[in-house]
């Protein structure tokens, strides 16, 4: 099961701490818990409940065997986020953010298959064919669409859900969500806008330790949704299995009896004799052998 967020926890990875008090979102006034030195404190107890309440639905999606896409460009947030991401083996997005990722799939996709169809000319033989300049332009392409489409090769759809580090900074993604009604799962902290998030975690979203933190309730929950997922299909192909090792001794059973009546004979041969006597028209008797018979 996934560790719970504890109120102590957050508060040594300083996830309670918010922007100064002249850059706030008044929309986030209800998540925070008061002001300090010209900075907003952020309400730890609402934090936990937010990351329990964003963690199960997270599980839920990892479990149906979605996909969940992690976006994070900012320094303090990239390397934290790609690492979490490829131990829950789900897509992210950790460089610039490329415009239309979403509502222009289809393009997307096509850039990512260029990059697979590069790969197939060097297994086979026909980049060598090349001339030195057209393979170095090739290996070019194919270095920058490895860096900033590599890590969703996998994705061959939209994902169901999307996991933001800053809503503030990654706004286009948001935005993009928003238009296909993808749920928005987000870190926010106090210079954001809450209400176009669907899962809201209040929280500090530039100290890496506090992202770290965050993101580890996070991908613990879609772990264990996918571990969850496995051992569905695992209980289910046992079920299959049993039930046909159930219905194939029945089977052999019906056969094993056949082959018994098929070789024990159903009468002897004097049953069989008088069966067919029995079986012969009765001849009746001429005048002459009537006559004899009474002489």
């Amino acid at each position: 099961m996934a560790k719970k967020a504890e109120v102590k926890d957050l508060l040594e990875a300083g996830v309670h701490f918010g922007h100064l008090t002249r850059k706030w979102n008044p929309n986030m006034a209800p998540y925070i818990y008061m002001e300090r030195n010209g900075i907003h404190i952020i309400n730890l107890y609402k934090t936990a409940a937010k990351i329990e309440e964003a963690s199960e639905a997270l599980k839920k999606i990892a479990a149906s065997g979605r996909k969940i896409l992690f976006v994070a460009t900012k320094k303090q947030a990239k390397d934290i986020v790609a690492e979490k991401a490829k131990a829950a083996n789900m897509p992210y997005i950790t460089e610039r953010w490329p415009g239309g990722m979403l509502t222009n799939f289809v393009t997307i996709r096509k850039a990512v298959k260029k990059m697979a169809s590069i790969d197939r000319m060097k297994q086979d033989g026909t980049f060598n064919t090349l001339s030195k300049k057209e393979r170095l332009a090739v290996d070019r392409l194919r270095a920058k669409l490895e860096k900033n489409l590599g890590s969703i090769s996998d994705m061959s759809r939209l994902p169901a859900a999307l996991f933001v580090v800053d809503t503030t900074r990654e706004h286009i993604a948001v935005a993009e969500a928003l238009k296909l009604n993808i749920p928005i799962f987000a870190m926010v902290d106090t210079n954001s806008d809450p209400r176009v998030i669907d899962y809201v975690i209040p929280s500090n979203d530039d100290a890496s330790k506090s992202i770290e933190s965050i993101m580890s309730f996070v991908s613990d929950a879609v772990i264990e949704g996918l571990a969850e997922r496995k051992a569905g299909k695992d209980n289910q192909s046992d079920e299959e299995g049993m039930a046909k090792k159930a219905k194939a001794p029945k089977k052999e059973a019906v056969v094993k009896t056949a082959k018994v009546e098929a070789e024990v004979p159903s009468t002897d041969e004097e049953d069989v004799k008088a069966m067919k006597e029995a079986k012969q028209p009765v001849r009746q008797k001429s005048k002459k052998e009537v006559l004899k018979e009474e002489e």
